[in-house]
């Protein structure tokens, strides 16, 4: 059965923060239920900045969901989009849901006037890197954080 991208929608909320736990356990990382919350409250308000998109099934059933910010550059007078989350359920990869949803961010990306769409990975992760592969181009920059 296809997938439907569609913006996340508050009856979402319990499916996508089982979703989201998952994400953030896959990662290795601790998030707080309180950033947890603000995040999706963030993400379904109405802060045009922020972009959350949900990959259903036919049933409504939440399979992957997406979040992007929009935020200004200091080297372009137009927005740029980070791709800051991206999740398929691992029960339903490698059905094309996480192309789908990333082509839905490029699609948002472009009705804002972004003119660069970007997001990072690990470089261990191997089956998103070969999606990431062919549907963007690796920059050739290296990644550092404050510690």
């Amino acid at each position: 059965m296809p997938h439907i991208i569609r913006k996340l929608q508050p009856q979402d909320h319990a499916a996508w923060k089982r979703l989201f736990a998952a994400y953030v356990a896959f990662y290795r990382a601790e998030v707080s239920d309180e950033v947890i919350e603000l995040t999706w409250q963030r993400t379904i308000g109405p802060a045009p900045s922020f972009i959350g998109l949900a990959a259903v099934d036919g049933d409504g059933a939440l399979a992957g969901f997406a979040m992007a910010l929009l935020h200004r550059s200091t080297w372009s007078p137009t927005w740029y989009c980070y791709l800051e989350d991206l999740f398929v359920d691992p029960a339903v990869r490698s059905q094309g849901i996480g192309r789908a949803l990333i082509q839905a961010v490029y699609r948002e990306a472009d009705a804002a006037g972004a003119t660069r769409t970007y997001w990072v990975t690990e470089t261990e992760n191997d089956p998103a890197r070969r999606l990431y592969d062919d549907v963007a181009t690796l920059a050739p920059f290296v990644q550092y954080r404050r510690a």
